[in-house]
């Protein structure tokens, strides 16, 4: 059990028979009357963003989930392998677990499969990734970095914004937490 004076960004909560991830919280104590926490919680099962409000010193269950490396082999019909980085055993994912995260799924990408009570919770992507631009529109003379910018198709079929200098070909690095071109990479 914690106390709203436990709370950290990040923590996993168990409420209503469901997983929350406290995406933040404020501590209030108004003039007049008890203190109060004022959360925002994330619904790991449905992704739900939901704003709840708790006495100041209430308890609640905290959820521990595991999280194992894996890395991603291949994809088989409309399921994912994944592999166990420790005992090598295989492991099949359904695209519904998935999610969207498959976008920046590529083979041997390593990746931590996060488990609650032996149930799939969901898939941490590492906070970036390296991914071949496969088709974009070609960019112009005269093209600067602070210009604008154009779609571009990487490899595992996402399609990220990125500067008009960036050629197909081009291997970038991608933040998964926002979607974003974080920069070039040269070899």
């Amino acid at each position: 059990m914690i106390s709203t004076a436990d709370f950290r960004n990040g923590i996993t909560v168990e409420l209503d028979g469901e997983l929350f991830q406290l995406i933040e919280f404020q501590h209030v104590k108004p003039g007049k009357g008890g203190a109060f926490v004022r959360t925002r919680l994330r619904n790991l099962r449905t992704g739900a963003v939901v704003e709840r409000t708790f006495r100041a010193g209430e308890k609640m269950a905290r959820a521990h989930l595991e999280r194992k490396p894996m890395q991603y082999l291949y994809r088989s019909g409309e399921d994912y392998v994944f592999m166990d980085m420790e005992t090598f055993d295989q492991t099949t994912v359904s695209d519904d677990q998935v999610g969207e995260q498959a976008k920046y799924l590529k083979d041997n990408l390593e990746v931590s499969m996060v488990t609650h009570e032996g149930r799939l919770i969901e898939i941490e992507l590492p906070h970036s990734v390296e991914l071949t631009v496969t088709n974009t529109d070609p960019g112009l003379r005269g093209d600067t970095v602070s210009g604008g910018s154009k779609p571009a198709t990487l490899e595992t079929g996402a399609v990220v914004q990125v500067p008009l200098f960036i050629n197909e070909g081009d291997v970038i690095r991608v933040d998964t937490r926002s979607d974003q071109y974080l920069e070039r990479v040269t070899k």
